[in-house]
């Protein structure tokens, strides 16, 4: 039961309690309306056996049956949201995947459709020449500086942006409501976490750096188009010099 306990979250027990003594009471009740019609048609009318039976079964036999096939219920509804959930998470930076990042960011910009309506920004972060850590360090380092990345960027970011992991050193960034100005600071607060970084596998100090490149909106725009823009503000980044950031409006 304790590991049971552990697992289920608070409001998952109290709606298995609420739902165990509310069938249960119903229970009850039947019992007695059933038990007093068969008395009264087969005896002398419901007496006090007749109502401790009427009482006893349901609440002996019915309560700890219906504990068991809601809390089974509840276990299993547990089980599949957290199967949902994995299914959305990238394993080793706890960011989203690509196809639930890509899922979220859509969703979202289908519903910036009224004038006037917020914008947002769309940011993509790549880890400089970081094929270099895999070399030189192995894969389990470079997986370790991917994780000092992925929380760098969580923690520059507020609660209800979207960050995903695009794949390999790759990850984006949603910022809902950002204008161009909000999204360069975030970038820029970005890379220079990342900069600071303590990161020395097997004792060996190694600087990480990004490359930032993305797209701010104010009209509705489409997720394809925006990854577009903001990837060609990437390879910009890229290729002048690394660890800094491009940016741009879209029409």
């Amino acid at each position: 039961m304790t590991d049971i306990r552990r697992k289920l979250p608070k409001q998952t027990w109290r709606r298995i309690w609420r739902f165990t003594g509310l069938l249960t009471a119903a229970s009850t009740v039947l019992s007695i309306v059933l038990t007093n019609l068969f008395m009264e048609a087969f005896s002398q009318g419901l007496n006090t056996a007749g109502v401790a039976i009427s009482l006893l079964m349901p609440l002996a036999l019915g309560a700890p049956m219906m504990f068991y096939l809601t809390l089974r219920h509840e276990q299993l509804r547990h089980a599949n949201r957290q199967l949902e959930l994995l299914a959305t998470i990238d394993g080793l930076t706890d960011c989203f995947n690509r196809r639930a990042f890509t899922n979220l960011v859509s969703r979202h910009l289908e519903r910036r459709v009224a004038p006037g309506t917020e914008g947002g920004a769309l940011l993509i972060v790549d880890a400089d020449e970081f094929k270099s850590v895999n070399d030189r360090f192995g894969h389990l380092h470079g997986d370790e500086a991917l994780r000092l990345i992925a929380n760098a960027i969580r923690m520059s970011v507020r609660i209800n942006d979207v960050v995903g992991r695009m794949g390999g050193e790759e990850f984006g960034i949603y910022l809902v409501g950002a204008d161009l100005s909000r999204a360069d600071e975030v970038a820029e607060r970005i890379r220079r976490t990342v900069s600071q970084l303590q990161f020395a596998p097997d004792a060996t100090p190694c600087p990480l750096s990004v490359s930032i490149g993305g797209a701010a909106f104010s009209r509705r725009q489409g997720f394809s188009e925006l990854y577009r823009l903001a990837d060609q503000r990437l390879y910009e980044a890229k290729n002048t010099g690394r660890d800094r950031v491009a940016l741009m409006q879209a029409a």
